[in-house]
């Protein structure tokens, strides 16, 4: 599928087929090809918590406004951004500094500098880790989107819901940032679509001050 017809096929599914199910393979598909998303420092401040059974997705859709394409939608997807995601010390933050160096994009004599770089960007106000980590993974969670539409799967980004309820129910530390909730899946069959919603005109996008 070419990017321009996914771009455009790309839509906010309210409602799902609980029948039909979503493949592993298919998913890890989806979550790999969004993993090319570019990030600040290569240092990709996301991870994903899948739900697939039914106990925990009603346990999310009770959080989330009671929206029924919770309960409906094969696969749910908690993403994450990790506000933690550029301290020394962290897993990814490691391994991409190894990496850097074994290809040489860093020498090992460069680390103070990319610490202290890192920290000068994400840790200068008591927001920044936090714009940080929710900016990189909103790249994420539209490449995710994309690549669902890519496999033909639909999906549907979500801001309603219970943000630290859902932290506590599921057990995510305090690092984590909610920045949405992502349903995959199928469309209903025989579900007719609205019209897509209007978009700004590139006028009305561009400013000057």
């Amino acid at each position: 599928m070419e990017y321009n017809e996914v771009i455009h096929k790309r839509r906010a599914i309210n409602f799902f087929d609980p029948e039909r199910d979503i493949d592993t393979q298919t998913l890890n598909k989806i979550i790999e090809d969004a993993a090319l998303t570019p990030s600040s420092f290569n240092l990709q401040p996301w991870n994903l918590m899948v739900l697939r059974g039914k106990e925990e997705k009603e346990k999310l859709k009770a959080l989330a406004w009671d929206q029924p394409k919770v309960a409906e939608a094969p696969v749910v997807l908690i993403v994450l951004a990790d506000r933690n995601g550029w301290q020394e010390g962290h897993p990814t933050v490691e391994k991409n500094w190894e990496e850097m160096v074994a290809t040489g994009a860093m020498k090992p004599e460069q680390r103070d500098w990319f610490l202290g770089a890192a920290k000068s960007l994400y840790n200068w106000n008591s927001e920044a880790d936090l714009a940080f980590a929710a900016k990189n993974t909103g790249f994420f969670g539209m490449s995710l989107m994309y690549a669902a539409t890519a496999y033909g799967l639909e999906s549907h980004p979500m801001d309603g819901f219970d943000h630290e309820g859902v932290r506590k129910a599921f057990n995510i530390p305090d690092n984590y940032w909610i920045p949405l909730l992502l349903a995959v899946g199928h469309r209903k069959p025989d579900l007719e679509l609205h019209p897509p919603k209007w978009r700004k005109t590139v006028d009305e996008i561009v400013v000057s001050f």
